[in-house]
Formats: C-alpha cells, structure tokens, sequence
C-alpha cells in the first residue's frame, strides 16, 4: 500500500487480507500508520504441509524414481533399496508455520525429523520433539529433505550445489517453498551427475522454468506447477479464518492471526 492509497484511506484502522503473504504490498508507510493486519496464512500452510507430507511418504518408498523409470524402460527395475517409512530420517529446513505444521503430522509415523533453523531454541526444539543440527547435517544424514525456508535476501541460493553433493544415495529434496532459495543451475549439475538422488520442485526459480530447462527432461526430477498452497476451493479456508477475525475485531477480542512488522520481515 502506497502513501497514495493510504492518504485515501485515512480511517483505515485494521485489513483482513484473505491469503496467505502481505510482503508483496504492505510498506513502510502502512507500518507508520500502526494499521493492524491479519492474513490467512495459516490456513494456507494446511495444504502445503498436506502436500509435503504425501510427497515425503512418496519419496521415502522412492515412488518417483520408480513411476519414471518403468516409463523409460518399458518394465520393472532390478531390486531397489528404499528407505520407506520406518526408522528413516526426514530433514526440514525452517520451522515456520509450514515446517511445524509438517513436523506434527510426522509425529503419526515411525521416522526420525532433524530440523535445521537458527532462529529456533534448542529449548523451542524440545518443546516442538525435534532435533536441532546444522544445514549440511540435514543434508547428510536425511533421507527426504523438505524446505520451507522463507525467500528473503539473505535465503537467496542458500541451498547450493554443494548441499545436493552431500545427499544419500537415493534420498529426496522437496521444495515447496521458493525457488530463488536454491542455487538452481549448481543443483541442475549435481542432479545430472547423481541419478540416485531425486528433486520435487513445487517452485522454481524463475516460475516457470525457462523454456530448455534440463529441468524438463530430468529423469531424477519431479515438476508440479505450484499447486501446494491453498487452490481453488481449499482457498475459503483462508477466507474463513479471516471471518472469524472480523468477528474477533468486532467483539473487541485479541486477533489471532495479526503479523508484526518484524513477523512480516522474516515471512514467506
């Protein structure tokens, strides 16, 4: 919102934004104001934590290398080691909403959550049942990872070709998160020289990838269009949550969703 915009709306007290991000409008200016804002994100990271979870059940039975490779061959392969959901690790890279959200629902499976964040206490980790350790750990010892990192100047390529190197043999990376956090084309050459590890990209960086993309052709790659977060009907939950928001307001109750300006600077 613009100071324009905002000199129009001089009483402009409070906004209930239906989504899920408020960086893409909400300025300098609108913080000055002490104008308070609410967003349906958490309604949105429900389907994207949906999403992650069915994909990382997938990748620990290594679906995706399976589902491409009897497309190639035209038959079954010769037998696979696949770390399945028992006893296997899963990393998740930040615990935001999203990540916590995947780590509860792991809680209903027999699998190990190593967690990379360094805004996250060891005593938060122990209140959340998740162990601490750092980026390079997630990538060594995990057999999914799942990034939920948001995309902030200093998150730009966080995940380069070096991480990818250091993966299992046969392990998966998931990102629903942003694209620009990963150093794409060092992750493209490490994903080419390593058939065994496998990418499922829900994001990329640009959106979509550019026309002659090995991306496309990738074998060990699994593209979908951006299609974790809220869609079509799953979005009347975000509009839902904001009703009962305006209902909070109204009744003179605490808000449950409003964001911080410094919430609002370490957001997706």
């Amino acid at each position: 919102m613009n100071k324009k915009f905002l000199q129009a709306a001089p009483n402009l007290k409070v906004v209930f934004y239906g989504a899920g991000s408020v960086k893409h409008f909400v300025t300098e200016a609108f913080w000055n104001r002490d104008i308070i804002i609410t967003s349906g994100y958490t309604a949105n990271a429900i389907p994207v934590s949906e999403y992650t979870l069915s994909q990382i059940l997938f990748c620990l039975k290594r679906g995706w290398y399976f589902v491409n490779y009897i497309k190639e061959n035209g038959r079954f392969p010769f037998r696979e080691t696949v770390p399945g959901a028992y006893c296997s690790t899963v990393g998740l890279i930040s615990l935001g909403s999203i990540g916590q959200r995947v780590l509860s629902l792991l809680k209903n499976f027999d699998v190990k959550v190593l967690a990379y964040d360094p805004f996250v206490s060891e005593e938060k980790a122990k209140e959340l049942g998740v162990t601490l350790c750092s980026l390079d750990e997630i990538f060594i010892r995990s057999d999914v990872i799942s990034l939920h990192t948001p995309w902030l100047k200093e998150t730009e390529k966080m995940i380069t070709g070096r991480h990818f190197n250091l993966m299992k043999e046969g392990s998966s990376f998931i990102n629903t998160a942003r694209g620009a956090i990963v150093f794409e084309a060092e992750m493209i050459e490490v994903l080419k020289d390593r058939p065994d590890i496998h990418a499922v990209l829900d994001v990329t960086w640009p959106e979509p990838p550019e026309k002659n993309s090995p991306l496309y052709t990738l074998s060990n790659v699994t593209l979908t269009p951006h299609i974790a977060g809220a869609m079509d009907d799953e979005c009347g939950r975000m509009g839902e949550y904001m009703f009962e928001e305006l209902t909070r307001y109204i009744e003179g109750k605490p808000l449950k969703w409003a964001i911080t300006q410094r919430q609002a600077s370490i957001m997706a």
